[in-house]
């Protein structure tokens, strides 16, 4: 990239900067089947505490990266949904790479066992990151809901640790 990127937690104090690239995934209608961007309390009680993370560059924030909880019983503790973004004004400069590298580390230390993402199948550039960084497509839902009046269909990746058992 040429530039210095810093990967490290996501404070609560990015969440402007982090709100700002979600809106900018939403309007590429193939990020998310959010139209509109929840609220921080609502955004931070839906993903886990630790594994959240951004990408800093000359202390602007040009991408972000955090876990959901995938259900809320205790079988499944440790496996988390990846949601990944990063602003359309730095894409295909590796950012994403960096992002979801630290990710499977410190997802790992948390005790995860798999990370899974649901991707539009239109995504082809997340297929392809989360492709190259271990994960395995492992299904395919059709119509599975609407977008913007469309029904859309998503592929499911995951990713299983190698050291967390």
């Amino acid at each position: 990239m040429g530039e210095h990127i810093e990967i490290r937690e996501m404070l609560d104090t990015d969440w402007p900067m982090v709100k700002k690239i979600y809106v900018e995934g939403i309007a590429t209608g193939n990020a998310t089947f959010q139209t509109e961007v929840p609220t921080f309390e609502e955004w931070t009680t839906s993903h886990h505490p630790t594994c959240r993370m951004v990408a800093v560059n000359k202390k602007n924030v040009v991408g972000w990266i955090a876990i959901s909880p995938v259900s809320k019983r205790v079988v499944y503790k440790g496996v988390g949904e990846v949601s990944i973004y990063v602003s359309t004004k730095v894409k295909n400069k590796g950012i994403g790479t960096l992002l979801l590298l630290k990710l499977i580390e410190e997802s790992e230390k948390h005790g995860f066992w798999t990370l899974q993402s649901s991707i539009f199948k239109e995504n082809i550039a997340s297929i392809k990151l989360h492709k190259n960084q271990g994960f395995r497509e492992v299904g395919f839902r059709e119509k599975i809901a609407q977008h913007n009046g469309m029904w859309r269909d998503v592929l499911l990746l995951e990713r299983r640790s190698k050291k967390v058992n």
